[in-house]
């Protein structure tokens, strides 16, 4: 493998091209398990047809793991967006048909939303009325089985040169309940403080998919303790206040 150009870089993972490949190198204390979670999620979406990267190989560079995926031309719709404001809602129209598109697929041996989440509100720091409220909340919430992204941002979107859309990045990816990954996109699009996009996407998707407004907020203080786990610490003082469940009651 060649690790002569990096075309990407996380906190705990760098991102290589080599050819027709990228290669994706998690550092050394990144847990074994998550990653061939992470390459086995990829595998499960890629058989429902959607358009993603192939995992062609998951492997060990220099005693890191990594997995090697297929690599896909184009600008991320994140991209787009930033050279072309002006069509905002153009764009936004666009990444809600892509996630209509995914959760109009199933794939069964994909992790349960639901589980998945009971598991990281456990985990929190919050106090036990908090979670007892989360715990109550979630249980309540209908269970459905589309396949939810869990990460669904125009970063993780890239627009190939003749207009097909490829959706990335399948590490948070769950079965479950659409609404959900709505409102986890939403909490995103805050989060960046780009309030405007949050407030187009939400009116869109409700628009899109037939469902009530209320319904996505009634996810927000669930997705917000999902985030809380795993969020940087400038994150957790902002996601606090997505945290009252009262507020969407």
């Amino acid at each position: 493998m060649n690790l002569d150009t990096i075309i990407a870089e996380r906190p705990s993972k760098k991102i290589y091209r080599d050819g027709n490949y990228v290669i994706k190198v998690f550092d050394e204390n990144f847990s074994k398990s998550d990653v061939l979670n992470e390459a086995l999620n990829q595998a499960r979406v890629e058989e429902t047809g959607l358009n993603i990267p192939k995992v062609e190989e998951v492997a060990k560079v220099d005693e890191k793991w990594a997995i090697v995926s297929t690599f896909i031309e184009g600008k991320t719709l994140e991209q787009i967006i930033a050279e072309d404001r002006n069509n905002l809602e153009k764009y936004i129209d666009r990444f809600v048909e892509i996630q209509l598109e995914m959760h109009s697929k199933t794939s069964p041996l994909l992790n349960k939303l639901k589980d998945k989440t009971q598991r990281e509100i456990s985990s929190t720091d919050l106090n036990a009325t908090t979670r007892y409220e989360l715990h109550t909340r979630l249980e309540s919430m209908p269970k459905h089985v589309k396949v939810c992204h869990g990460d669904f941002v125009p970063s993780n979107i890239i627009i190939a040169p003749e207009g097909k859309a490829y959706i990335l990045d399948w590490s948070h990816a769950t079965q479950g309940n659409a609404s959900a990954d709505a409102a986890r996109t939403y909490l995103l699009f805050n989060l960046s403080n780009d309030l405007e996009a949050a407030e187009m996407y939400i009116d869109k998707f409700c628009a899109k998919s037939d469902t009530a407004k209320q319904y996505v907020q009634q996810w927000l203080p669930i997705v917000a303790a999902s985030r809380y786990l795993r969020g940087k610490s400038e994150e957790k003082k902002l996601l606090m206040r997505w945290l009252d469940v009262f507020d969407y009651q």
